[in-house]
């Protein structure tokens, strides 16, 4: 286990399994109880629809159990062949079969069933052609651009260009949109063929979704009006539910392949906001408002298909709704302390109008992406809500010419291997044996309100229901939902209790192509007694765990006033070591840990020095986008995002993992660090010095040569299979950049110890403690009476 981290974390077995769940515990405590002795939360993380070779496709709609259960057959169920009878394993309720599944035996079993098809897909046909012609398309992707032109003429250069790039790489039949903004807001009709026709929305106060529709000419009454006249550009289509005829949202939203001309001429023409900017003012910029005119038009054009909103941000919002800044250069933007202080003038406000576009967005099932590039804070920590709960898209990037923009910004769009494997308007709906209650998700979801039983009393994240909605997700969305313990009266009079316990996820959902699929998928673990430690150590995911606690403790620092994370951690894995561990009182060289748990106090001293709970150094800009990061990555990511990997490459031996640590520094080693976000190439001393003399490029060299090429060709497999694109940092030892590596080493040889250095390693200016002493300080305060 402990090589398979410190390395590139690629294990041959796929950590996941065929489902896509891994759990903090794989056998559970039968009492609420013994479940809060275990100290780490019991929770599962869901990779909801991930891509998996193995998933049997079903042509078929799928078998359900009786309400109020609802659950789907698979392959826990029991089936008495003869009486054609299944019994649910989650209620316990019998079902018949269906007469088509007359021909059930025992030989003879529907996919569903299958025991190795824990997780299945239903692709039902559409429905017979006498109510709808089953070669009815599906609905096609929409991409309304919404782009920030308070910008230097260089920056927008960079935006064009990617944006001419992402426009060829869109399907034909994909519809599309533009809308830009500065100081006031453009929207182009681009079904306008004759001049470029602009519909022109002022940025200083909130504009209500009925206003926006009247003035676009897409709300009832301004349709009905318009046909009754005979104007251009209105069809006398019948009116359904209250909006626009279905013609109008080609004044808007056109097929890529009709616009593509339209659109290239537009972004030739656009200019950066023409306004004037007072000396000692930032640019006026309405970013909230061309949101709610973007939000309004989907809103009207295609509601409940699959639509994404791409904000390209410049700045930060300085007018109107969502303002995180005046326009005075004297305020500076607000920081940590400010937010701690409460001394951030606009953002509660800002924060209360992204809630309300989330809902409105949610409502509408469109998806809100962000890409913000700019030296300074955009707002991503106020927009952080209505990114997260449409299950958008977030890139932070320093300019649009960085590569991390560039190469982010092409993934969306690219298709066959590099696609990113966009669906749309998901619902989550989670079914479990009556034991379990659901606390809620943490990740990027929106619950839905759907009370029941099988909601917990505590809320964690998105909580207070069975269902959530995720407007947005692709195949590596992963949710972490987190359950808890109330065993019944009824469980523990029947004698012998169930020894196993069941959850079922069901995720309805629209595919890259426009197809409804339903992937269906069941669980089961074991109950055992919470009083025997031996049986919870042994289904413990020491991963999992530390990803688990990441999650929740970000979420902590957020909801909670004064939360002091570090000691709340150290709390925590103090009374999870004194639990588990093995040791006599009082005597700290006794204390072992069982291989499950060893690697944990590791994971805890990385994740207390990490951007997630050290936020002393980072903007809240920075510290939303990585938290958004770790709450939608699968386990294997956020895992290298709380303690990165470090690979070290030399003369005498193949690449091998390295230790997280400033003794891993020697001059005549190269590193190659991945630490999620960023990746970064450290050259050794002398290795830079031979570099450049250049040394690589003279005939006899050719294996310094390929010693330095080495690293760069693992760190393009790495950039390669990641989104966002992390950014690349090529550095020397003692150079400027070399901070990037230094800060998430282990610092064992620090400015107090430097005589014991090893010649041509190196030393951390800093008074945090190693993790040796952290360890040592661990070990006493557990074994202490």
């Amino acid at each position: 286990m402990a090589e398979e981290l410190v390395g590139t974390g690629g294990a041959a077995s796929d950590p996941d399994g065929p489902d896509g769940v891994r759990m903090s515990w794989n056998n559970w405590p039968r009492s609420k109880v013994e479940a809060s002795k275990c100290v780490i939360p019991v929770a599962a993380s869901i990779t909801p629809i991930r891509a998996s070779p193995s998933v049997l496709v079903l042509p078929y709609q799928p078998l359900r159990c009786k309400p109020p259960c609802s659950a789907v057959l698979n392959p826990f169920a029991r089936v008495d062949f003869a009486a054609k009878i299944w019994i649910c394993p989650l209620c316990f309720s019998r079902n018949h079969f269906p007469p088509h599944y007359a021909g059930i035996s025992e030989a003879n079993v529907p996919g569903e069933l299958y025991p190795q098809c824990t997780t299945v897909e239903y692709a039902p046909p559409p429905l017979d052609h006498h109510s709808a012609p089953s070669s009815a398309p599906p609905p096609p992707p929409v991409f309304l651009f919404v782009i920030d032109t308070c910008l230097i003429e260089e920056e927008l250069g960079f935006l064009k260009s990617a944006m001419r790039r992402a426009i060829g790489l869109l399907p034909d039949n994909a519809l599309v949109g533009l809308l830009t903004f500065g100081t006031q807001v453009h929207l182009y009709e681009l079904g306008f063929a004759d001049v470029s026709k602009i519909y022109v929305f002022r940025g200083i106060k909130e504009i209500s979704k009925d206003h926006i529709l009247d003035q676009l000419g897409l709300s009832a009454s301004s349709v009905r009006h318009g046909a009754a006249v005979g104007m251009p550009g209105y069809t006398k289509a019948p009116q359904t539910n209250g909006f626009h005829p279905s013609g109008s949202v080609h004044r808007f939203l056109l097929p890529a392949a009709d616009c593509e001309y339209a659109l290239s001429s537009l972004l030739d023409e656009l200019q950066t906001d023409q306004w004037p900017v007072e000396a000692g003012s930032r640019a006026l910029r309405c970013t909230g408002v061309a949101l709610s005119v973007a939000a309004g038009l989907l809103g009207a054009c295609v509601p409940g298909t699959g639509a994404r909103i791409i904000a390209l941000v410049g700045g930060p919002c300085t007018q109107g709704p969502g303002m995180i800044v005046s326009k005075d250069l004297s305020e500076p933007v607000r920081s940590h302390k400010d937010l701690d202080k409460d001394a951030a003038p606009h953002f509660h406000k800002a924060v209360k109008f992204y809630e309300n576009l989330a809902k409105q967005l949610v409502s509408q099932g469109h998806v809100l992406d962000l890409f913000a590039s700019a030296l300074d804070q955009v707002g991503v920590a106020e927009m952080k809500v209505s990114v997260e709960r449409t299950g958008g898209l977030v890139v932070l990037a320093e300019s649009f010419g960085h590569p991390v923009f560039k190469d982010s910004f092409k993934r969306i769009f690219e298709n066959g291997e590099q696609s990113l494997g966009l669906s749309f308007n998901g619902t989550l709906d989670i079914n479990c044996s009556k034991d379990i209650r659901i606390e809620g998700i943490i990740g990027p979801c929106t619950s839905l309100e759907k009370k029941g039983t099988l909601c917990a009393d505590v809320v964690v994240g998105q909580g207070n229901t069975t269902s959530w909605k995720m407007c947005g997700l692709d195949r590596t969305t992963c949710l972490t939902v987190f359950f808890e313990i109330v065993p019944s009266e009824r469980s523990n009079q029947s004698g012998i209790p169930n020894p196993q316990l069941y959850i079922q996820f069901l995720t309805n959902y629209q595919g890259p192509e426009g197809q409804m699929r339903l992937r269906v998928t069941t669980i089961t673990r074991r109950w055992v007694d919470g009083s025997n430690a031996e049986e919870l150590i042994e289904g413990f995911d020491q991963e999992t765990a530390a990803v688990v606690l990441a999650r929740y403790v970000s979420l902590k620092m957020e909801m909670e006033e004064e939360f002091d994370a570090t000691r709340w951690l150290d709390r925590s894995l103090i009374r999870l070591c004194s639990r588990f561990g093995d040791y006599r009182k009082d005597d700290p060289a006794s204390f072992t840990l069982n291989p499950n748990f060893s690697i944990l106090p590791q994971f805890m001293f990385n994740l207390r020095r990490s951007q997630f709970v050290q936020v002393f150094n980072n903007s809240p800009d920075e510290t939303a986008y990585f938290r958004m990061l770790l709450n939608r990555e699968s386990i294997t990511n956020s895992v290298v995002m709380i303690q990165p990997s470090l690979l070290s490459y030399s003369f005498n031996s193949p690449p091998v993992p390295a230790l997280l640590d400033v003794a891993s520094i020697s001059s005549d080693r190269i590193l190659l660090l991945d630490a999620y976000f960023s990746v970064v190439i450290f050259h050794g001393m002398t290795i830079a010095q031979w570099r450049n003399m250049g040394y690589q490029n003279q005939p006899e060299h050719q294996a310094f040569a390929q010693l330095l090429q080495a690293p760069q060709d693992d760190a393009q497999v790495i950039i390669r299979d990641r989104f966002p694109v992390p950014r690349l940092v090529i550095c020397d030892q003692h150079g400027s950049q070399a901070r990037f590596l230094l800060a998430k080493l282990n610092p064992s040889a620090t400015y107090n110890s430097a005589h014991e250095v090893v010649p041509g390693s190196d030393v951390i200016f800093t008074d945090d403690v190693s993790l040796q002493v952290f360890c040592e300080h661990l070990r006493r305060l557990v074994v202490q009476s």
